[in-house]
């Protein structure tokens, strides 16, 4: 049993008994949620008050939430202070917002490594009903930052793109991690 246990031993023990696949659907299905009421609030909020202080509210957000997520998931995975950068995307591709980014690529060499997202469920969902693409580079590098300086705070975080800068067609942002 985990440090921080969820759901009522009912609810653990109907999830136990789901064939595998079908677990990790549902496990999925969950974690796009999240993600959908993220955007639902995104939404209302721009609709209200406009994109920069929609922005600014979810740019706060998610660097709080990268320390609380970075943090449990070292207590989770039992990882020790300070991991190297290989072990801290190890952590980031087990995050929500890494999980929900099937389109990703992570090349980690040495003391350096670069996450790259190809395609963007947020942008082109955006782009399909008529919006203009969010200029999340403060929102996610916020978000990056956080969550491994949360890990070890002698690791650098750089973007090296993310709209509104100009990217190519086929990557939407590209992150370097390096110590």
């Amino acid at each position: 049993m985990s440090e921080y246990p969820s759901g009522s031993p009912e609810d653990r023990e109907t999830l136990a008994k789901m064939p595998t696949e079908k677990l990790l659907d549902y496990f999925f299905l969950q974690i796009r949620n999240l993600w959908r009421v993220d955007g639902l609030y995104f939404l209302g909020i721009e609709q209200k008050f406009g994109t920069d202080a929609a922005t600014e509210v979810d740019a706060g957000v998610w660097e709080l939430m990268a320390g609380i997520e970075a943090k449990s998931l070292q207590r989770m995975f039992k990882v020790d202070e300070n991991p190297d950068v290989g072990i801290i995307m190890d952590l980031l591709c087990k995050s929500s917002w890494a999980l929900d980014q099937p389109f990703k690529t992570v090349e980690v060499s040495g003391k350096r490594a670069v996450l790259r997202i190809d395609r963007c469920r947020t942008q082109e969902t955006r782009l399909s009903k008529g919006l203009c693409e969010f200029p999340c580079k403060k929102v996610r590098f916020g978000y990056l930052k956080s969550f491994a300086k949360t890990l070890n705070p002698n690791v650098e975080v750089n973007c090296l793109v993310c709209p509104p800068d100009k990217h190519p067609k086929d990557s939407w942002c590209k992150w370097e991690f390096k110590l």
